[in-house]
C-alpha cells in the first residue's frame, strides 16, 4: 500500500507543478512576450508594444508586471532623459524556451494538419 501512496504523491506533485507552470504562462500574451524578449534581448515598453501585434498598452503593462513578479523578466529603469524602462529575460526564464519552441513546432504541425483536413 505504501508504494501506491508514494506513487500517488509523486503524481500529485507533478500535477501541481504542471498547474503552476500553466498558470504562470497562461493567457494570450505571456509566451509571446517571453519569445520576443528572447529574440531581441533587452526591449523597451514601446518596442514591445510595436513588436507584439494586437496587445494594448494596459494589457502589456499588466502582463509585464506579472512576468516580473514571477521572476521571468527584469525591469530596469534607465537613467536617460527622458527616463526609459527596459525589460530582459531572467536566467530562470530561459528554462521556458524549450517549452516555447515545442509549442511553436506543435502549432506549425497542427496548422498543416487542420489545413489538410479542411481541403
Amino acid at each position: 500500500m505504501e508504494k501506491i501512496t508514494c506513487k500517488s504523491d509523486a503524481l500529485i506533485k507533478r500535477q501541481l507543478a504542471l498547474n503552476d507552470a500553466l498558470e504562470l504562462l497562461s493567457g494570450k500574451w505571456k509566451i509571446v512576450l517571453l519569445r520576443s524578449l528572447y529574440l531581441s534581448g533587452k526591449m523597451r515598453f514601446k518596442d514591445l508594444l510595436e513588436t507584439v501585434k494586437g496587445i494594448s498598452p494596459k494589457i502589456l503593462s499588466k502582463e509585464l508586471q506579472q512576468l516580473e513578479e514571477n521572476l521571468l523578466i527584469t525591469r530596469t529603469v534607465n537613467k536617460t532623459k527622458p527616463i526609459t524602462v527596459s525589460y530582459t529575460l531572467t536566467d530562470h526564464a530561459h528554462e521556458t524556451l524549450p517549452v516555447i519552441h515545442a509549442l511553436i513546432e506543435f502549432g506549425l504541425k497542427h496548422r498543416i494538419e487542420i489545413r489538410q483536413k479542411l481541403l
